[in-house]
């Protein structure tokens, strides 16, 4: 009897062995790698891989790989949102690569918008350098998350939310916006339903709006 008992304890210690090296393994490969060198400065005339460009040749790497000026240089807001950004991606600033981070300036003009919108690969950090905007975001649930934020306040949207700013000043006003992504994708929602050639029934039932609504709309983001 004793006997039993020792190999079926032997037995389930071997399977609890099992499973606790199971889901460190599982657990080790669902985390993002490390990297494996000090930089990856992009070598953006080559095809993009699997996640990132490949890299540039270390001997050909320069300080001025890493250096972005590209935000000194103000957006243009003379358009029908009145506002618009300069981005600092990995398509702009190749030394981002494999580092997870970018960077944009954005600018408003009175009344300017930055519409709705997601970072389906990013959470989103702004600092407010200029003016004042209303800013925020909606969760998945529809809880809304908004107010007005002025020079030197900085606000969060997470990861994948539609949010937006708006300047609600008496002047122009300008953010500093950063995002854990070297290439975080930008998805503006208006567009995404009206430019992209959605049947208009969708629309229609979508947005309880007759068809001929959806056509003055298509015409505006088509």
């Amino acid at each position: 009897m004793k006997l039993v008992v020792a190999r079926s304890m032997n037995s389930l210690s071997l399977l609890l062995l099992v499973i606790v090296s199971l889901s460190f393994s599982i657990g080790v490969n669902a985390a993002d790698a490390d990297p494996l060198q000090d930089f990856c400065v992009a070598d953006l005339s080559k095809d993009l891989s699997m996640n990132g460009f490949p890299c540039k040749r270390a001997s050909n790497t320069t300080v001025e790989d890493f250096i972005f000026s590209g935000l000194k240089q103000s957006a243009n807001t003379s358009n029908p949102v009145g506002a618009d950004a300069v981005f600092g991606s990995v398509f702009q600033y190749p030394g981002l690569n494999s580092l997870g981070l970018s960077i944009a300036r954005l600018d408003f003009a009175k009344g300017g918008l930055i519409p709705p919108h997601t970072h389906p690969r990013a959470s989103e950090m702004i600092y407010v350098v200029e003016g004042s905007m209303y800013a925020g975001f909606v969760t998945t649930d529809n809880k809304l998350f908004a107010r007005v934020i002025s020079k030197g306040d900085v606000m969060i949207f997470p990861r994948g939310l539609i949010h937006w700013q708006l300047n609600v000043g008496n002047t122009t006003a300008m953010g500093i916006v950063t995002l854990n992504s070297q290439f975080p994708g930008f998805q503006l929602i208006a567009d995404s339903m009206f430019g992209s050639n959605i049947l208009d029934e969708v629309l229609v039932k979508t947005f309880f709006i007759d068809e001929k609504a959806v056509q003055q709309l298509k015409s505006i983001f088509g």
